[in-house]
């Protein structure tokens, strides 16, 4: 079970840090304040925890992702190059002294 809850938290403090810090910090004080009694630290958390919820519910609807389009791409460099292509070299060893 620790491993799963590892895994989710690494998950949602890549994802979005903010938002996953003040989700901790809810669940936090919520746990505490619903062990010790402490009622106004319980609704504190739980609103902390809600205002995260709601905050990553509405930058997901913020930003829909784009369809993509049936165009063709468009290509900014052309398909060959004006320039010449270089030789092929090879891996033959040559004498310093310039005999072949």
């Amino acid at each position: 079970m620790d491993i799963l809850w590892s895994r989710l938290l690494r998950s949602v403090y890549r994802k979005e840090p903010i938002i996953g810090f003040g989700a901790t910090v809810g669940v936090v004080d919520a746990a505490i304040g619903g062990l010790s009694g402490h009622w106004s630290l319980l609704t504190f958390g739980v609103g902390i925890v809600s205002l995260a919820i709601a905050l990553r519910w509405w930058q997901l609807q913020r930003y829909k992702p784009v369809e993509p389009s049936n165009r063709p791409p468009v290509y900014v460099l052309p398909p060959h190059s004006s320039r010449p292509s270089l030789p092929n070299l090879s891996n033959t060893k040559r004498n310093s002294s310039g005999r072949p």
